[in-house]
């Protein structure tokens, strides 16, 4: 299965952590990202403000935590992201696209994605980090046209699909799940081949995982990927 971020990847934190971790107050401030340990773990607490979350994801933090934690927030260096123009297709998912096994819609479905990103079993993870909380605070990004969904379909069903942050030059991917093999590839695909006609700079994939890399996702220094986000999209 296709994912953007593991849940079991997740560290504990742990109030007696060696390095300090800056608690947020109600003021709409971060500190700056330099400052993020080695895990890329920035600040803990704060909210789930849409004020809060697109000054993070402009400024290249996200939050990541467990049902029974505080708020975490991360921006990890190195940074894992798709060059839409280098998006590789293998021969197997050149042949679903081919033979129109799935369908795709855009921006319909958005709270039923994320319910399923939430739900669904993934194989090797005991949980999900998309808590009630989270889900609350991305269907308010849903409803001011910012978290966006692409959805799958296979025989009139919902199999799979993925969501994320459009940043107008910059996708920031947070989730994908799927029902039926290779649906989650195929949206992701979709996705991409679609930012790259709009001449999108990148896709935030956050984290390295095996099956974003095979996709044609690398890892770049944090400097380079604060540098795309506060570039100017191209015209």
């Amino acid at each position: 299965m296709l994912v953007f971020r593991e849940y079991n990847f997740i560290p504990k934190y742990e109030m007696n952590h060696q390095t300090p971790i800056p608690f947020l107050t109600q003021k709409l401030e971060f500190p700056s990202v330099e400052t993020a340990n080695e895990e890329g773990l920035l600040a803990v607490g704060g909210d789930l403000s849409t004020e809060r979350l697109l000054l993070a994801y402009r400024n290249g933090i996200f939050p990541w935590f467990n049902d029974d934690s505080l708020i975490l927030w991360w921006s990890p260096d190195p940074r894992m992201v798709l060059f839409p123009d280098q998006l590789k297709i293998s021969k197997s998912m050149r042949k679903v696209l081919r033979d129109h096994t799935f369908t795709l819609t855009k921006n319909t479905q958005f709270e039923n994605v994320i319910t399923a990103c939430a739900t669904v079993e993934r194989l090797g993870q005991p949980g999900t980090w998309i808590t009630k909380r989270m889900k609350a605070a991305y269907m308010q990004l849903h409803t001011m046209g910012v978290a966006l969904s692409y959805e799958v379909w296979e025989a009139g069903q919902l199999v799979g699909g993925l969501y994320g942050i459009d940043l107008g030059h910059v996708f920031c991917g947070e989730s994908m799940f799927s029902k039926s093999s290779n649906a989650s590839k195929f949206a992701f695909i979709k996705l991409t081949q679609e930012l790259k006609e709009k001449n999108y700079r990148l896709i935030d994939c956050q984290v390295y995982t095996k099956h974003l890399a095979s996709l044609g996702a690398v890892e770049i220094p944090r400097t380079s990927f604060i540098n795309v986000l506060k570039t100017k999209p191209k015209c």
